[in-house]
């Protein structure tokens, strides 16, 4: 799935903060000067530099400053000696700092913060291990499209090589990737004189500015951080507009009104619900989405035909077997394996039109089918694509395949234990989705895909999954960044394998951040145990010890509820969404009871895996269909 998508908060923000602050504006001249320089006398923080006073502002506490001018509310991190001047600066600046209990959970936690709020975050991190802690984290705040800036200390320039506490330098950390520009981060650089920071905020507020995920890596010698600097820098940085050209609407149109299509919706879509519905609606057009695009169009619409990819729904493939569209509109989606498995069966006939922000993402997973590639912002598109099409055809179906439900029935016995996957799911489609406005995450692995199966969303931004990196721990932490962000619940749906990895539970209790976590306790990593019985291979242990999260939440001083029966567990979940303090919920789960992993058997298949024959069944894959 793409990642990129136009974030008109984020530029827009960005501009008129930068214009707050820039020094040009602080004119007894300039149009209202004598006000502005009013707002200058009281803000004592920028006034030295801004009345050309003798410096007085460390590196350190001008970045917090600069850092604020860029809209940055959180800071997410763990501290060092390294990089003690700069965490005392940003702890005594406007923007919120929270102590982590590692780097990962931290960098998880700040870019699900950036999903909540539309505004870039910072993660902070001390030299060596600091950094190397982060990377999994920021490596997934690049693929999910989030924009971050990481601020971590390195060893200053004179100590480099003598085997300093924690060296951080050439001598033991590979530069390249890491302290420059590569797969991980857009812009990188280490800070190695005040000269620099004007240039290098100039870069990293254009990269904010714009459309796109930005991930930066500003890395501060221990020793710079206290040095004086003389002035903020200047800077008014433009809007970013990418609006479709009209020959590019005209030839959109022409080749929509040849025959039937289909609406493919991914997450760089998700600003656009609006435009996309009335599009829909319009024309009769069915809608399919990826797992990190569900609720941008109603799942309970009668024009949705289901969830592709991983966990997807069977109703999709039977659309397009049954009323298979001459063309596809894709918007905001890479379709690449967790969306589409690359499944020919998902290429109409006279293939797709793909809109995407990124020039590089039309005709990647596809490359033999017919694609006309747009570059644009989708919502932008999608506004200039309803005002000069006049005369919308309307699709007129019959019947459109819908996702159905499982039929659930109350346990047998009255000892209604474990609890089954499935009904806990129409519980927290019930109490959760339907009940509140939380925002609910799931974690990878059988939580996924449960997740992504079973439950139904009719609003935007309200599910959250990572579909590239895919890292245990991702939501078990990012929930309180997206908690803290939103100023209101959200809610992890994680396994006990990463709840075990990484959690932030005693980071949630000490900033009383309304996170709550839904554990899937099975004393498995159970999409690897379902995959490896299901391949037919023994001898490989993906059990561990049971594990009591409720004695270990309420240990670190949350609240939590453990679970064991069915008839417990809405009045469980009830209980979690009404605290007002972090709370968790512990569910036994019926280990035996197979994931809806979708068609990823055929995926690894076609990529060559092979597998065992079991009494004579067809060759499988892990996870299981």
């Amino acid at each position: 799935m793409s990642p990129n998508y136009t974030d008109a908060n984020t530029s827009q923000i960005t501009t008129e903060l930068y214009k707050e602050f820039s020094v040009n504006n602080y004119s007894e001249s300039s149009p209202n000067g004598s006000q502005q320089l009013e707002k200058v006398e009281q803000n004592k923080d920028i006034q030295p530099f801004l009345l050309n006073q003798p410096p007085q502002l460390s590196v350190a506490e001008a970045i917090a400053q600069i850092l604020e001018t860029l809209g940055i509310e959180y800071a997410f991190g763990v501290a060092g000696g390294a990089i003690a001047n700069l965490w005392n600066a940003l702890s005594n600046s406007n923007i919120q700092v929270f102590n982590f209990r590692h780097e990962a959970g931290a960098a998880f936690a700040a870019t699900e913060a950036y999903f909540a709020n539309h505004r870039p975050t910072v993660i902070f991190t001390t030299a060596g291990p600091g950094i190397t802690n982060a990377l999994t984290g920021l490596f997934a705040a690049r693929g999910e499209g989030a924009k971050v800036i990481l601020l971590s200390a390195c060893t200053s320039a004179s100590q480099r090589g003598k085997w300093a506490i924690q060296e951080t330098s050439t001598y033991t950390l590979p530069s390249s990737g890491i302290f420059t520009p590569g797969t991980i981060f857009n812009y990188a650089i280490t800070l190695e004189s005040p000269d620099q920071i004007p240039q290098i905020f100039r870069k990293i507020a254009l990269g904010l500015a714009q459309p796109g995920p930005f991930v930066a890596h500003l890395s501060i010698p221990t020793a710079i951080q206290t040095n004086l600097i003389d002035s903020l820098p200047p800077l008014d940085i433009p809007t970013f507009s990418y609006p479709p050209s009209p020959e590019t609407i005209t030839k959109t149109i022409e080749l929509l009104s040849t025959g039937t299509f289909a609406m493919w919706l991914g997450f760089g879509a998700r600003h656009a619900a609006d435009e996309i519905r009335i599009l829909a609606e319009k024309t009769g057009a069915a809608v399919m989405c990826s797992p990190r695009g569900k609720g941008i169009f109603p799942e309970n619409h009668p024009q949705f035909v289901g969830v592709t990819g991983l966990a997807g729904h069977s109703s999709v493939l039977t659309y397009m077997e049954e009323h298979t569209p001459q063309r596809t509109l894709v918007l905001g989606t890479r379709l690449g394996e967790p969306t589409s498995f690359w499944n020919k069966t998902m290429v109409p006939p006279q293939g797709f039109i793909h809109v995407d922000i990124d020039p590089e993402v039309p005709g990647v997973a596809y490359p033999h089918a017919e694609t006309f590639p747009i570059q644009c912002d989708i919502k932008a598109y999608l506004q200039q694509l309803l005002q000069q099409w006049e005369e919308i055809p309307t699709i007129t179906h019959i019947s459109l395949p819908h996702p159905q439900p499982p039929i659930i029935t109350h346990a047998a016995t009255v000892d209604d234990s474990p609890v089954r996957p499935e009904f806990l799911m129409a519980a927290i489609q019930k109490i959760i989705v339907e009940g509140s406005d939380a925002v609910i995450m799931a974690e990878c692995g059988n939580s996924f895909t449960w997740s992504t199966h079973l439950l139904r969303f009719d609003h935007p931004q309200r599910y959250r999954v990572s579909t590239g990196v895919g890292a245990m721990g991702h939501t078990a932490t990012g929930v309180l960044g997206a908690a803290q962000a939103r100023k209101g619940k959200a809610v992890a749906i994680v396994g006990d394998g990463a709840m075990l990895m990484n959690n932030e539970i005693s980071t949630a209790v000490k900033y009383n951040i309304p996170a709550v976590w839904i554990v899937l306790n099975d004393a498995r990593y159970n999409m690897c145990h379902q995959g490896m019985k299901t391949l037919g291979l023994q001898g490989a242990d993906a059990e561990m010890p049971e594990t009591n999260f409720t004695m270990i939440a309420r240990g670190m001083g949350a609240e939590a509820v453990g679970v064991v029966r069915e008839s417990d567990l809405e009045p469980a979940l009830n209980q979690a969404m009404v605290a007002k303090v972090p709370f968790l919920v512990d569910v036994v789960i019926d280990p035996d009871q197979p994931a809806p992993s979708g068609g990823r058997n055929k995926s690894l298949a076609a990529q060559g895996v092979t597998t065992k024959q079991i009494n004579g069944s067809k060759p499988a894959s892990f996870p299981a269909l």
